[in-house]
């Protein structure tokens, strides 16, 4: 049924449509007869639920600078869960990984040829020359903040230092590439894609970004490479998280005996970093990293 402008807008401030996002919709109707793949309303943030975000993302962004500050040689990853859940106790937030889908612990500890998904473990001991990917997402009053960074254990060789810092690159890549209204998750998987093969570097495919706020995992798909085919319009209001997974050698992978860790097919080191981000009117603003 088509809104009038006295009704209340689809968005759930409770303001009128007509001041609200009549222009807003509008404008995307126009570009829906350019040919442009429309964001559906699910997609679209009110202010409320953005400043409901951005505290979750300062408690995500907290917990890994906490973890940055600690994390070393001689460290179990199980010691890194325990700081998770130590740190989001203590601000009253909880972990979105734990129990997701089965999972069984509060954050992902990624090692060297692991892509994604590794689990904390007690058994495992960090060492000199390992590279780490550390995933977190956390949940604040009904909100939800992801991002990841890597860390660089002790001297580590030019190899894995330079994986960790195109991977870095290719994040700011595919954000750099966001102009609202303009570009769609094509130009981010584009950019990322283009920088990582610069290198020499495969991007893995069977992970992709995603929208995020009101649960962990929302639409769009966010893919980190180009499909060829038609995507998504990145607007305003849209709150999406760029991860790339980038491997030193091919992009091939596969789950390892627990169900959810992901590793180089070839053994090959690999490395991810993530922000959430929040589309604005004139550009992006990176709420969790």
């Amino acid at each position: 049924m088509k809104r009038l402008g006295n009704d209340e807008c689809w968005c759930g401030s409770h303001q009128k449509y007509k001041k609200c996002h009549q222009k807003f919709d509008e404008r995307l109707r126009y570009l829906k007869r350019q040919g442009y793949v429309i964001p559906q309303h699910k997609m679209i943030k009110n202010e409320k639920q953005i400043e409901g975000i951005k505290q979750a993302a300062v408690i995500n962004s907290g917990l890994l600078d906490y973890i940055e500050s600690h994390i070393g040689a001689g460290m179990t990853t199980q010691e890194i869960d325990d700081m998770t859940v130590e740190y989001l106790k203590a601000h009253d937030a909880s972990s979105a990984d734990l129990h997701y889908e089965g999972y069984p612990k509060s954050i992902c500890t990624s090692i060297n040829d692991v892509v994604c998904h590794g689990i904390p473990d007690a058994q495992v001991v960090l060492k000199e020359g390992d590279i780490i990917n550390v995933d977190a997402t956390s949940c604040y009053k009904g909100y939800y903040a992801d991002a990841s960074r890597m860390f660089m254990i002790g001297d580590v060789s030019e190899e894995a230092r330079q994986l960790v810092e195109v991977t870095r690159e290719c994040l700011y890549k595919g954000i750099e590439s966001i102009r609202p209204f303009k570009s769609t998750i094509s130009d981010i998987g584009r950019a990322i894609e283009t920088h990582a093969h610069q290198h020499g570097y495969s991007v893995v495919r069977e992970f992709c970004g995603h929208g995020v706020g009101l649960s962990m995992h929302e639409d769009p798909y966010v893919l980190h490479f180009d499909p060829h085919y038609p995507t998504t319009l990145l607007v305003p209001g849209m709150v999406i998280t760029i991860e790339p997974m980038i491997n030193a050698g091919k992009r091939y992978i596969h789950i390892g005996p627990n169900g959810w860790s992901a590793y180089t097919d070839d053994g090959s080191l690999s490395a991810q970093w993530e922000h959430t981000i929040l589309i604005t009117e004139t550009g992006v603003e990176i709420l969790s990293m």
